[in-house]
């Protein structure tokens, strides 16, 4: 299943440092060309969904909205996320294929 594949990515990307969690750190992180993927829970709010769709958009970063706060918070570690950022470029190929296939 791709999803669990997906999200082990994610807890990786974690520890190694190369993910950014929480709306701010995110939009900085998007805002500073460093974002190559971005996860936005499915539950985010509509003002979440809205900024980070548009940013997204206006950077040209893929924007993914496949996983729950709850699932992706449990993966990263951090408590009530709804927004998390993929900023090595490794991980983001390798994350994209994932959801490709």
């Amino acid at each position: 299943m791709y999803n669990q594949k997906l999200l082990n990515m994610i807890s990786l990307c974690k520890k190694a440092g190369k993910l950014v969690a929480g709306e701010e750190n995110c939009e900085k992180s998007i805002q500073k060309g460093l974002a190559k993927v971005v996860f936005l829970a499915t539950d985010a709010s509509d003002n979440t969904k809205k900024k980070f769709n548009n940013k997204a958009a206006y950077y040209d970063v893929p924007i993914f909205s496949i996983f729950t706060k709850e699932v992706l918070s449990k993966h990263i570690g951090v408590p009530n996320r709804a927004t998390v950022v993929v900023t090595d470029e490794g991980f983001a190929e390798k994350i994209l294929e994932l959801i490709d296939n």
